[in-house]
């Protein structure tokens, strides 16, 4: 069941790396029920049943969540995961638009301050 999300995540991330300028190398693996996007071992992004999930720093997770983002649960029941926003499909549907929050949240994780 997670295949398609790990084919779907890498495809995503060979299509936008390049637009992203990501100067790190990003692999990706199984995750749950879906996968996850790693730089230099960190877990940066998602992509499960819940969507297309991205770690970044406060105020922009608070941006994104105001212009239609939502907060991440895994699972109906689970806790949030307040480091992450599920982006809406008018964020995720754009390449230049996505591939900044890409580059941002690689960038946000790799900086230490992602640890959360």
């Amino acid at each position: 069941m997670a295949e398609p999300y790990l084919t779907d995540l890498r495809i995503l991330l060979g299509r936008l790396a390049p637009i992203a300028d990501a100067t790190q190398e990003l692999t990706c693996n199984h995750f749950f029920s879906g996968a996850a996007a790693y730089a230099a071992g960190r877990i940066f992004m998602t992509l499960t049943p819940a969507g297309l999930a991205l770690k970044l720093p406060p105020a922009r997770r608070d941006e994104l969540l105001a212009a239609g983002a939502r907060p991440l649960r895994y699972f109906p029941n689970a806790p949030v995961k307040k480091a992450y926003v599920i982006l809406a499909d008018e964020m995720a549907s754009v390449d230049r638009t996505l591939a900044g929050l890409i580059a941002e949240s690689a960038t946000f994780c790799l900086s230490g301050r992602g640890h959360l």
